[in-house]
C-alpha cells in the first residue's frame, strides 16, 4: 500500500468533525502521530472534541495535551480553550488554569471556560478573583461569564458581589439572556430576596423550563409553597411541560403548606406521564402523604417503593412518630434492620424525637446506646437531637456531657442546651452555656437568642438582656416575633415598663403571646395595677385570651387584693369556657382565699372537675390562713385518699393548719411523717412552723430546744418566730437569746429590732427598749410604719396610726369615738399595757395613739353598705387590743369584717372572731 501523505490525513479529519464520529477519528490521529506526520492546531482540537462527553476517553486527554506541548501547540486557543474546559469538567481546575496561564492569546471562550470550571468545583472565591482579573485586563464579559460569575456569587453568598454584577448586565444589554436571568433567579433565591426574584423572572422575555424549576424548587424549599404552585400554574401556560425535578420541587411545596388534593393531582399527573418513580420522586411523594397525615397511602408508596432506600425507612419512622405511634415506628425499625438496610445518622433522631414526644425516656437510652455501637456518637446531628431528648426530661449533666463530647459543636447542639436549662429553670448555667457558645465563634440564630432573653427574665438579669436585645439586630434578627415575644416578657418582668411597652409596640402583628408577655411579667414584678390595664386593652384590642392571659391577670387581682376586679375577670372566663381549666381554678382558688372570701374559694374548689396536686395545696393552704385549721387537716386526708403525693408545699399548709388551732401534738407528728412517711426532707420553713405552733403554745423552752437540735442552721425566719412567741408571751430570756442569734443574720432588718423593742415595752423593761431604738438609730435602720388600707366605691384609702391626713379625719375621729362609747357599755377595756411609757403619753392628743386598722374600720363603716363586709388589709401583725376592738365592734354593729394582716385572715362577725382567740 502506498504510504498517505498529509493531506491524505487531513482530509480524513476534518471531514469526520461534522458527524463527529469520535470512533473513527481518534484512530486517525493515532494513526497520525504513530507516522511523524505534522500535527496541527486543527487536528489536536479534533482530538480534544472527540474526548467530550466519554469517560472511557478521557484518559487520552492528558496524553493528547503532552503531544500538543511536544508539539508546541499547547498556547493555541483553540487547543487551550478544550484543554480548560475539560480539565474543568473533570475537576482538574490547577491544570485548566495552567493551562490558561500559559495561553498566549486568552478570549471571551477562555475566560468562561476557566471561570465555569471554578463555579462548578465549588470554589467561588477562585472565580470571583479571576473575574476581577479580567475586568482590570480590559476584557468586555459575554453573557457566559456573567452566568458564571453569578453562580460563582450564589455558591460563595458573595450576595452584594452579584447584585453589582447584575447592574452590570443592564449595562451591557444581556438581561434578555435566558440563562443570565436563570443565574440572576437563582442568586437571589439563595440570599432570599424573593422579590428580586420574581421581578428578574417577570423581566425575561423567554423562560425555560429551567428557569420555572429554579423559582419552584426556591420558594418550596423557603416554605413559600403557595407562590411555588401559583408558579407552577403558569409554567402550564406557558406551554412547558414539568420534569420529575420540578414535580418533585412541587410535591415538597404541597407538603409545606398541606395541600394534600394538589399532591395528589400531582401524583397523578407523574404517573400518567409515565415518569419513572426514582428514588427522589419516591422520597417527594411518601415526604408529601406523611406531612399531611395519610398514613395509609404512605405505607402504600412505602411498600411498593425501593426498600433499599434508606431515605424510604426514615420518612415512615417520621410518620408514626408523628402520631406518636411507638410501636410501629419500631416495628418499622426492626424491619429495617432486617431487612440488611443500614441506618444513617437521620434515623436515630426520628427514633428519639418519638421517645422524646411519648416520653419513653428509657427507650430513647437504648437508642442512644445504638447511636455509640454504630459509630454516629459524635454525629452533630445525633448528638443535638439526644441532648434535646435528655434535657426535656431534666437529664441535664448527662445532655452537658454529650455536648461537652462533639469536636465541633454547631448552633442546634448549644441552642438545645440552653433551652434545656431554660426549660428547668437553670437560667444561670444557660447563660453561662451561652457566652461559652459565643467564646467558640459560633454566633447564636434565633432560638438561641429567644432562650438567653428567657434565661434572663427568669434571674432579672435585665444588664445582660439589654446586651443580648442589641446583638439582635447585628445578627440580623430585629424582626423576629420570638424574639421581641421575650424582651416583651423581660423588660415586663425586671419592672422596666418603658421597655416592655417599647418593645410591645415594636411587635406589628401581637398574638396572645405577646399580651400574656406583658400582663404575666408586670404580674411577676410586683406591677400589679400595670398588669390589670394590659389584661383591659386587650380586651378592647379584640385579641384572644387563653388559659395564661387569666392565670396571670387574675394573679395580680390576688396579690391587690382586689377581689372586684378578680371576680370580673372570674366572669370573663365563665363567658369563654374557660372554667373547666384547672390552672384558672386554682388562680381563682388562691384569689378568693387571699381576699378574704373562703367560702367562694371552697365553692370554686368543689366545683372543680379536675384537680391536681395544686388545687389540694392552694385550698388547704387558703384554709390554714383563715384559721379553719380543722378543715384544712380533713382536706390535707382527702387528698392523700385520692392518691395525691403531698408535696413539701402540702406540709407548709398542714403545719400552718396545726399551729393556728393549736394542735401542738399533731403537728410534730405530721412534721415527723414528712420524713418518715413521704420522703421529703423538711426546709427551714418547715422548721418555722414547728416553731411557731409550740411558740403559739407557749411551749417556748421545748421550742428552744426544738431549734438548737435542728440538723440544719437555723434561719432567721426560724429565730423571728421564735422571737415573736416571746413577745406576746413576755419571755424575755429567750427572747433576748433569739434577738441575738437574729440580729447576727439580718442587722439592717427593722423588723427583728421592732420585735425586740416591743417585747422590752410590753414587760416594761423601757431602759432595755430605748437602748434598742438607739441602736437602730445609730445603725440607720428605719422601722417599717403600720399602715392599713380598705377599698371604698373603687378608691383604695389608706390609713397610718393617728392618721390625719385623710380629707374626712375629723368625721372619722368623731365616728370613733361614738362607737368606742358604745363598745365600753357592753364591756369593751382598752388594754392597760402600750408600746409607749405613760411620760411619752402626756400632753399628747390620744389620737396620736389609734392604730390604723381602727381608722379603716371606722371610715368603711361610715362609707360602705351595711350588706358589704368590711375588707381591711394591714401589713403588720394586729395587736391584741385591735383584735378585741374588732369583735365588740362586728356585734355592735352586726357587720362582718375581714382583715388581712401580715400572718393570716381573721373573720370577725357577730362579736367573736374565726381564730377563737388563738393566734
Amino acid at each position: 500500500m502506498t504510504p498517505r501523505g498529509a493531506a491524505s490525513f487531513n482530509r480524513p479529519l476534518a471531514g469526520f468533525l461534522a458527524p463527529d464520529d469520535p470512533e473513527k477519528l481518534l484512530p486517525l490521529f493515532a494513526a497520525k502521530c504513530r507516522q511523524y506526520m505534522v500535527l496541527g492546531a486543527v487536528d489536536f482540537a479534533c482530538a480534544l472534541r472527540a474526548c467530550r462527553g466519554s469517560g472511557r476517553r478521557w484518559p487520552l486527554v492528558p496524553e493528547i495535551h503532552a503531544k500538543a506541548i511536544i508539539c508546541g501547540l499547547s498556547g493555541y486557543r483553540i487547543i487551550g480553550n478544550l484543554l480548560i474546559d475539560l480539565y474543568a469538567k473533570k475537576g482538574f481546575v490547577r491544570r485548566a488554569r495552567r493551562v490558561f496561564e500559559e495561553l498566549s492569546v486568552r478570549d471571551n471562550v477562555s475566560w468562561v471556560a476557566v471561570l465555569s470550571g471554578y463555579a462548578q468545583n465549588g470554589l467561588g472565591e477562585e472565580a470571583v478573583r479571576l473575574y476581577r482579573e479580567m475586568h482590570r485586563s480590559g476584557v468586555v464579559p459575554t453573557p457566559y461569564v456573567l452566568s458564571s460569575i453569578l453562580s460563582a456569587c450564589t455558591k460563595t453568598e458573595l450576595f452584594q458581589l452579584g447584585r453589582l454584577i447584575h447592574v452590570q448586565v443592564y449595562k451591557q444589554g444581556f438581561f434578555s439572556e435566558t440563562f443570565v436571568g436563570n443565574a440572576l433567579i437563582s442568586l437571589y433565591l439563595r440570599c432570599r430576596s424573593f422579590r428580586l426574584a420574581d421581578r428578574v423572572f417577570c423581566d425575561m422575555l423567554y423562560c425555560d423550563s429551567v428557569t420555572f424549576n429554579t423559582l419552584i424548587s426556591g420558594h418550596a424549599q423557603c416554605g413559600h409553597g403557595d407562590r411555588a404552585l401559583g408558579i407552577f400554574d403558569e409554567m402550564q401556560l406557558s406551554g412547558l411541560s414539568p420534569d420529575s425535578v420540578t414535580i418533585a420541587s412541587l410535591l415538597a411545596a404541597c407538603s409545606a403548606v398541606g395541600d394534600l388534593r394538589k399532591g395528589k393531582q400531582l401524583h397523578s399527573y407523574l404517573l400518567k406521564a409515565g415518569m419513572s418513580l426514582d428514588y427522589i420522586m419516591e422520597g417527594s411523594l411518601l415526604d408529601l402523604y406523611v406531612k399531611s397525615g395519610d398514613i395509609e397511602e404512605a405505607l402504600q408508596i412505602f411498600d411498593s417503593g425501593d426498600r433499599t432506600n434508606v431515605v424510604l425507612w426514615n420518612l415512615m419512622l417520621v410518620a408514626y412518630g408523628q402520631i406518636d405511634d411507638l410501636a410501629k415506628s419500631f416495628d418499622i425499625f426492626y424491619r429495617m434492620l432486617a431487612a440488611g438496610v443500614r441506618p444513617n445518622k437521620f434515623t436515630y433522631p426520628c427514633m428519639l424525637r418519638t421517645c422524646t414526644h411519648t416520653g419513653e425516656i428509657g427507650l430513647g437510652e437504648q437508642i442512644h446506646s445504638l447511636t455509640i455501637k454504630n459509630g454516629f456518637q459524635s454525629d452533630m446531628y445525633v448528638s443535638g437531637v439526644l441532648i434535646d431528648m435528655y434535657s426535656k426530661y431534666g437529664w441535664l449533666d448527662k445532655a452537658q456531657r454529650i455536648l461537652d463530647m462533639i469536636e465541633e459543636k454547631d448552633v442546634v447542639s448549644w441552642t438545645s442546651m440552653i433551652a434545656g436549662y431554660v426549660q428547668h429553670e437553670f437560667c444561670k448555667e444557660a447563660l453561662e452555656t451561652f457566652k461559652e457558645m459565643q467564646a467558640c465563634g459560633i454566633w447564636p440564630d434565633n432560638i438561641g437568642l429567644a432562650s438567653a432573653i428567657s434565661a434572663c427574665a427568669g434571674i432579672k438579669a435585665v444588664h445582660q438582656g439589654s446586651q443580648i436585645h442589641a446583638r439582635v439586630y447585628v445578627s440580623g434578627y430585629s424582626a423576629d416575633v420570638s424574639i421581641w415575644n421575650g424582651l416583651v416578657y423581660l423588660y415586663a418582668r425586671c419592672g422596666i415598663s418603658k421597655e416592655a411597652f417599647s418593645s410591645f409596640e415594636a411587635i406589628e402583628h401581637k398574638e396572645g403571646i405577646t399580651w400574656n408577655g406583658l400582663i404575666s411579667g408586670f404580674a411577676q414584678s410586683g406591677l400589679y395595677e400595670e398588669a390589670l390595664k394590659v389584661f383591659m386593652k386587650m380586651d378592647q384590642a379584640g385579641a384572644k385570651y387563653n388559659v395564661f392571659t387569666f392565670v396571670s391577670s387574675i394573679s395580680a387581682s390576688a396579690n391587690l387584693a382586689d377581689i372586684k376586679q378578680g371576680k370580673q375577670i372570674h366572669a370573663r372566663v365563665i363567658k369563654t369556657g374557660y372554667t373547666s381549666e384547672t390552672e384558672i381554678s386554682n388562680a381563682l382558688i388562691s384569689l378568693y382565699g387571699k381576699c378574704g372570701s373562703i367560702e367562694d374559694a371552697k365553692m370554686d374548689f368543689f366545683e372543680m372537675t379536675k384537680r391536681n396536686e395544686v388545687s389540694w395545696n392552694t385550698i388547704i393552704t387558703c384554709c390554714s390562713q383563715h384559721g379553719r385549721g380543722l378543715e384544712a387537716l380533713d382536706l390535707f386526708d382527702q387528698m392523700k385518699q385520692q392518691g395525691l403525693k403531698p408535696s413539701d408545699v402540702t406540709f407548709v399548709g398542714v403545719l400552718t393548719a396545726c399551729s393556728h388551732v393549736g394542735l401542738v401534738e399533731e403537728g410534730l407528728c405530721y412534721f415527723k411523717s414528712m420524713s418518715n412517711e413521704h420522703g421529703i426532707h423538711p426546709r427551714p420553713d418547715h422548721y418555722a412552723c414547728v416553731v411557731d405552733i409550740l411558740g403559739r403554745a407557749g411551749q417556748l423552752d421545748r421550742a428552744k430546744r426544738f431549734v438548737e437540735e435542728m440538723p440544719i442552721p437555723a434561719d432567721s425566719m426560724v429565730w423571728r418566730t421564735l422571737l415573736s412567741a416571746c413577745k406576746v408571751h413576755k419571755n424575755l430570756e429567750i427572747g433576748e437569746f433569739a434577738a441575738k442569734h437574729l440580729l447576727e443574720l439580718e442587722p439592717h432588718d427593722s423588723a427583728s429590732y421592732v420585735l425586740l423593742s416591743n417585747a422590752y415595752a410590753v414587760t416594761g423593761k423601757w431602759a432595755s427598749r430605748d437602748q434598742i431604738r438607739k441602736i437602730m438609730k445609730d445603725r440607720g435602720v428605719r422601722k417599717e410604719p403600720g399602715r392599713s388600707w380598705i377599698e371604698v366605691k373603687n378608691v383604695v384609702h389608706a390609713f397610718f396610726v393617728g392618721d390625719r391626713l385623710h380629707p374626712l379625719a375629723d368625721q372619722i375621729y368623731n365616728f370613733l369615738s361614738h362607737l368606742n362609747d358604745r363598745l365600753y357599755k357592753i364591756g369593751y377595756k382598752q388594754e392597760n399595757y402600750h408600746l409607749f411609757h405613760e411620760k411619752e403619753k402626756e400632753g399628747k392628743d390620744p389620737t396620736a395613739f389609734v392604730h390604723s386598722e381602727k381608722l379603716a374600720v371606722a371610715f368603711g363603716l361610715m362609707s360602705l353598705p351595711s350588706c358589704m363586709p368590711l375588707r381591711v388589709i394591714k401589713n403588720l401583725r394586729v395587736c391584741n387590743d385591735c383584735h378585741t376592738w374588732m369583735k365588740f365592734t362586728s356585734g355592735v354593729m352586726g357587720r362582718e369584717i375581714v382583715l388581712r394582716d401580715v400572718y393570716r385572715f381573721h373573720h370577725f362577725n357577730n362579736g367573736s372572731c374565726s381564730c377563737g382567740d388563738y393566734w
